[in-house]
């Protein structure tokens, strides 16, 4: 198994304790791993809190500096990987980068641009379902968008976890969803 770089990006909650945690499973697997702190600092206790940050910032201004995070290191081939708005934010940054390795989205997705292209790039998505975030007729159009731009997409469905299923502090949790989201996961990287 390679060691991957990967580049891993919180949910709108921001850099919580369970985002470090997901970090040290995955450096445990022997991965390389970075966790840009996209909020600077300040975190949230309930999904409201942390859109209405997000919006106050600005989608550009975090995007810019999640570009900074991973620009020092995205010649390295990095695998990008995030929580629910952070993978909105690793799919971007994939889509944009040549080099990248994979693309790791746990409850999220973003836009695809119609002129985003990659070569075979692998992905692979963990969701909820239902998801209130991500809607079925959503991911449907999701993936067939996302294989048109090359990607190799797998997408894995968690019947009755909440949004948020891997975070333990959030009521959304779901340990058996969460336990076989990470072993998949592991396993996805391990194949890169």
């Amino acid at each position: 198994m390679d060691r991957m770089n990967i580049m891993l990006f919180h949910s709108t909650y921001g850099l919580r304790p369970a985002v470090h945690a997901s970090a040290d499973r995955l450096r445990a697997a022997g991965h390389e791993v970075r966790v840009p702190d996209l909020f600077e600092g300040h975190t949230f206790e309930t999904v409201e809190e942390g859109l209405a940050f997000k919006e106050e910032v600005g989608k550009d201004e975090l995007l810019k500096r999640a570009v900074l995070a991973a620009a020092p290191y995205s010649d390295q081939g990095l695998v990008y990987a995030g929580f629910s708005f952070g993978a909105s934010v690793a799919q971007t940054l994939a889509l944009g980068d040549a080099k990248a390795r994979g693309l790791l989205l746990l409850h999220g997705t973003s836009d695809i641009a119609e002129n985003a292209s990659v070569d075979e790039l692998p992905v692979q998505l963990h969701v909820a379902d239902p998801d209130p975030f991500e809607s079925h007729d959503w991911l449907t159009s999701w993936y067939l968008q996302m294989q048109r731009t090359g990607a190799d997409v797998e997408v894995y469905r968690y019947p009755g976890a909440g949004h948020l299923f891997t975070d333990p502090d959030l009521p959304d949790h779901d340990e058996d969803a969460a336990e076989l989201a990470w072993k998949v996961s592991l396993g996805f990287l391990a194949t890169l």
